[in-house]
């Protein structure tokens, strides 16, 4: 399958074979699964104080006084039944199955589903229904991957970049992406208050300086790709994101997974 290779100025440059990479089976349930692993590794464990709830030196009355055989605490401040301790129903006592931190909280996925998964991801960014479902704006864009010229690396200005993409058409989701939704319930007052949405993903082969160039575009991402992974390609699970290819990249990509394709 041939595709268009685009100069910065959105103009066919030249035409490659799309490589095989692109063209393969789009496995959602391999997707999920690897975000849902890439992410449980950045989880920092928990758990309590072993001792929590049992620091007292309260003792159970026994039978005979008409009240519960609970662990009370000891002294005359207290009411004459005494206030229970220690055990989970008590106030202040302990926690009846507390959090652990040995707990196994990594969610693990085999080497070989995790490489389907990926290139699966990078299938999915050739869909172009599937990157429109995603909510991507790309009535205007004229191929999907888009493939650009590897001067894109060069840009050193968000100016400059964003004229690039006002040409290629996906400047409509940029300005998507502007929108700002505050976060419902408790998580805004975590440092996490406002949601905005993923845009462009941008795959280099060298970064000289489109990094710091496009890093002000709301929701654009710059990876290498070299170091492409399935989160990047399906923020949220989500497959099809829209994606951005330099020749670079391209050949990079061929060169990463010949020996799975």
């Amino acid at each position: 399958m041939e595709v268009n290779v685009f100069s910065l100025d959105g103009k066919v440059k030249e035409k490659i074979e799309l490589p095989s990479i692109f063209l393969g089976e789009i496995r959602e349930d391999l997707i999920k699964r690897a975000v849902l692993s890439s992410q449980s590794r950045r989880f920092q464990p928990k758990g309590r104080d072993k001792l929590a709830g049992k620091r007292t030196s309260a003792e159970s009355w026994g039978a005979g006084y008409g009240v519960s055989r609970v662990p009370r605490i000891k002294g005359s401040r207290y009411s004459a039944a005494g206030r229970g301790a220690f055990v989970p129903m008590a106030v202040g006592g302990r926690i009846a199955f507390p959090p652990l931190v040995e707990k196994k909280i990594v969610k693990r996925i085999n080497v070989k589903e995790r490489r389907k998964a990926i290139l699966s991801a990078i299938a999915a960014t050739a869909d172009r229904e599937r990157v429109k479902s995603r909510g991507h704006k790309i009535e205007k864009v004229p191929q999907i991957p888009v493939i650009v010229d590897s001067k894109l690396e060069e840009l050193k200005s968000t100016k400059d970049v964003e004229k690039v993409f006002e040409k290629l058409g996906l400047i409509d989701d940029i300005n998507r992406a502007k929108k700002k939704k505050i976060r419902a319930g408790k998580g805004k007052m975590r440092g996490r208050k406002y949601k905005r949405k993923k845009s462009v993903l941008i795959v280099i082969g060298e970064d000289k300086g489109i990094k710091k160039a496009a890093r002000n575009l709301p929701g654009v991402d710059v990876v290498y790709a070299r170091n492409l992974c399935v989160e990047d390609l399906a923020p949220g699970t989500h497959a099809g994101r829209l994606t951005v290819y330099t020749l670079n990249a391209i050949q990079q990509l061929k060169e990463r997974f010949s020996c799975t394709t």
